[in-house]
C-alpha cells in the first residue's frame, strides 16, 4: 500500500476512530516510514493545539454568568440578590475559581508532560538514528549515562525475559536531562524515560499509573528521587511487565 493511501487514514488514527485492524496496520507502517509517523505527530500536536485554543477562548467568565442569571430572574429581589449576600456569593465563587483555577492548571501542566513524552517517542520511532549508544548488554549502556545525566540508575537483568535493550540517549524534559531507554518486544519498541522528580519538574500521577493515550500504553511511578516514565505501542500486560523488571533493578 502507498504512503497516499496511508495518509488518508492518519485523521482517523490521530482521532481515534479506526478499528483495531486499522490501528495495527498503521502502528506497523508508522514504525518503518519516517515520513508518515511526522505527519501524524504533526495533525497530533495541530489538534492538541487546536483543543488548547478553543478552551481557552471560548470559556464564559464567571461576571458573564452572573449577568445572564441576573437577566432572567424575576422582578422580586431574592435574598441572595441583597447587597451583603451578593458580597458573600461573590467570596464563595471567587474561592471555587481560585481553586477551579489551580486544579485545571495541575491538569494540563500534567497533560502537556505526558504529550512531550509520548512526542519524544514517536520522533524516536521515526529517526534513522534511534539512539547514541548502542547496547551489547547492560554494562555497555550505563556506562555511557555517566557524567552526562546528575543522577545515576540501574538496568534490569534481560537475560530470562523476552525484553531487548536496544540503547539509549540522553533527552530533555523541562529543561532537565533524561535518559531515553529505548527496548525491544516481539515487533514492538518500548521507551522508558528516567529523569530526577525535582519540584520544579512538572509532576505526573503519583506512585504507579497505567494509561491509555492514542495507540500507546503508559506506566508511570516514582521512586528513589526519580521518576520513570514506560511508553509503547505493546500491551498494557506487557508494559507493566518491563516496570516491574525496572522496579526490582532500581531497589537493588
Amino acid at each position: 500500500m502507498s504512503c497516499d493511501l496511508w495518509r488518508g487514514k492518519l485523521d482517523a488514527y490521530v482521532d481515534s476512530d479506526a478499528s483495531q485492524e486499522e490501528l495495527a496496520s498503521l502502528e506497523a507502517h508508522l514504525r518503518t516510514c519516517p515520513s508518515c509517523a511526522a505527519e501524524a505527530l504533526g495533525s497530533l500536536q495541530m489538534k492538541r493545539m487546536t483543543q488548547a485554543a478553543a478552551t481557552a477562548r471560548y470559556s464564559p467568565s464567571p461576571h458573564l454568568r452572573l449577568r445572564i442569571e441576573e437577566s432572567i430572574q424575576p422582578n422580586r429581589k431574592p435574598v441572595w440578590a441583597l447587597p451583603w449576600m451578593r458580597l458573600v456569593v461573590a467570596a464563595a465563587a471567587l474561592v471555587l475559581i481560585v481553586a477551579s483555577v489551580a486544579l485545571w492548571m495541575r491538569y494540563s501542566a500534567r497533560e502537556q508532560t505526558l504529550a512531550e513524552l509520548l512526542d519524544l517517542h514517536v520522533a524516536t520511532m521515526a529517526s534513522a538514528n534511534p539512539v547514541d549508544v548502542i547496547s551489547t548488554d547492560r554494562h555497555t549502556v550505563k556506562p555511557w549515562f555517566q557524567g552526562k545525566l546528575p543522577f545515576t540508575f540501574n538496568l534490569p537483568e534481560l537475560q530470562n525475559s523476552s525484553f531487548k535493550l536496544v540503547g539509549g540517549r540522553v533527552m530533555y524534559l523541562k529543561h532537565s536531562a533524561g535518559a531515553q531507554l529505548l527496548f525491544e518486544l516481539r515487533n514492538h519498541r518500548l521507551s522508558v524515560f528516567i529523569f530526577q522528580d525535582q519540584p520544579a519538574m512538572i509532576p505526573l500521577a503519583m506512585g504507579a499509573t497505567t494509561i491509555r493515550e492514542m495507540a500507546f500504553n503508559l506506566e508511570t511511578w516514582s521512586e528513589g528521587g526519580l521518576r520513570y516514565v514506560v511508553v509503547g505501542d505493546a500491551s498494557a500486560a506487557d508494559i507493566h511487565e518491563l516496570s516491574e523488571l525496572l522496579r526490582v533493578a532500581g531497589r537493588s
